[in-house]
């Protein structure tokens, strides 16, 4: 078994990036691999389709079936080798997603094979499954998203937490994830740093949002308010988090939802998962009117988003207490405390307690992955698709309103509607570009 220290220690012996050839070739030798695919392999298909920011991802399909391969860089694919990466984050993503396959069974892709020498990873072919991102851009809604995410979000969360483990097994399973430290790096300066001060390879859409970026970096109120997220992201080992849980890292048809990606995976804030499920259901929603010219009903679709992002955080809390009534086998509020039916009733008060302050992790989570989407490195195609500039700088500073107000005003957002109601009210609002 290769340990969290070794996973981290450079460049493993054999590494090599793999083109066409190398792929087929390594593929060929893998027995479950080969078998999966059927056929010779010389008649595999392999297109390489990788448009995220750090890996290769190759889609192979023989006669019996596909595959879909990762294979991790040594350097961030955006940037380019100027950007060196750990090919260690292969390794996290592997042990997130066997991790998250045995707590959330069918909410994640089958693992076919792994390799640590070449840090690459074949799994399940998703088909017809879309990237959710770019179904929201068309408009497209997914009735069966909330049940599954919020699902997928209560198990893991819980199950990872002092509240399902013992203090030891909570401390290994810590342990297991710490050398992820490279990736959890880009988090703690891509969102909660670079977007308020001045950095090389911070952009936005200029000119026209270059007041708002210009007071975003002398904004000493949002500066305490981001400064203490980040904190509590590198002090608070509350779960096993997924760390990049984006609609970019879901995969979706109108009957399934798989959940992607989970390179960043450590343990780290509750809230940080929820919360930015919630803020790229908000952008998608500020970026529909960008996006008049799509196919559907603009109106419906942007009713169905705040619904859902309403119900993706009281379907997800209901689902979380619920599993604490039943499933709480952990350390932590130990239940001879707790005895009796006054005991009981305290116990679950606390229970609504505890779901309320990760609400407002939440919240200001949310608020911090709109923030960075719109003044920071990565951007999304829900504003990137939007080709009239001052239109799309126009959604853009409807978000950012609405975030700066979510983070430095958490404590007056005490519902997700209250939430939802704020970014209705924003949909209309007219910055002040001239």
């Amino acid at each position: 078994m290769t340990t969290s220290a070794e996973a981290g220690q450079g460049t493993p012996s054999g590494y090599r990036i793999l083109n066409e050839a190398d792929l087929r070739n390594h593929l060929a030798g893998t027995p479950a691999v080969a078998a999966r695919l059927g056929g010779p392999a010389e008649r595999w298909s392999i297109t390489e389709v990788g448009d995220g920011n750090l890996n290769l991802v190759f889609i192979v399909k023989g006669s019996s079936g596909g595959l879909a391969v990762k294979q991790a860089l040594p350097y961030v694919r955006l940037v380019g080798e100027s950007w060196p990466l750990p090919l260690s984050r292969a390794h996290f993503e592997h042990l997130a997603l066997t991790h998250q396959g045995r707590l959330a069974p069918g909410l994640v892709p089958a693992i076919v094979h792994h390799d640590h020498a070449l840090a690459l990873t074949a799994m399940e072919l998703l088909e017809p499954h879309i990237i959710m991102r770019k179904g929201l851009v068309a408009g497209t809604i997914y009735p069966a998203f909330v049940d599954h995410i919020t699902t997928f979000m209560a198990r893991t969360l819980f199950f990872s937490s002092d509240l399902a483990l013992s203090a030891a097994e909570k401390k290994e399973a810590i342990a297991s994830f710490a050398g992820n430290h490279a990736l959890c790096k880009i988090t703690e300066d891509l969102i909660f740093t670079d977007p308020y001060r001045i950095a090389e390879q911070n952009r936005w859409t200029t000119p026209w949002l270059d007041a708002a970026a210009a007071d975003i970096r002398a904004d000493l109120d949002l500066h305490v308010a981001i400064s203490r997220l980040k904190l509590k992201f590198l002090s608070s080992a509350e779960t096993l988090i997924h760390g990049d849980l984006h609609t970019g890292s879901i995969m979706v048809t109108d009957a399934e939802t798989k959940v992607i990606d989970p390179e960043f995976g450590f343990y780290g804030p509750m809230g940080f998962d929820v919360g930015a499920v919630l803020a790229n259901l908000l952008m998608a929603y500020f970026a529909s009117a960008g996006h008049e010219q799509s196919p559907g009903d603009r109106a419906a679709f942007e009713s169905w988003v705040l619904s859902t992002v309403d119900q993706v955080w009281s379907e997800f809390a209901r689902k979380f207490v619920a599993l604490w009534r039943s499933e709480a086998t952990g350390d932590a509020y130990p239940s001879s405390l707790f005895p009796g039916e006054a005991g009981a009733a305290r116990l679950e008060r606390e229970r609504q307690v505890y779901v309320a302050r990760l609400f407002q992790d939440a919240v200001g989570f949310a608020a911090a992955k709109i923030i960075r989407r719109i003044l920071g490195l990565a951007h999304n195609i829900d504003f990137e698709l939007i080709e009239d500039t001052r239109l799309r700088a126009t959604c853009e500073a409807r978000a950012l309103r609405l975030a700066r107000t979510l983070m430095v005003e958490t404590a007056s957002f005490t519902s997700i509607e209250a939430v939802t109601k704020a970014a209705r009210e924003l949909r209309h609002w007219q910055p002040g570009f001239d």
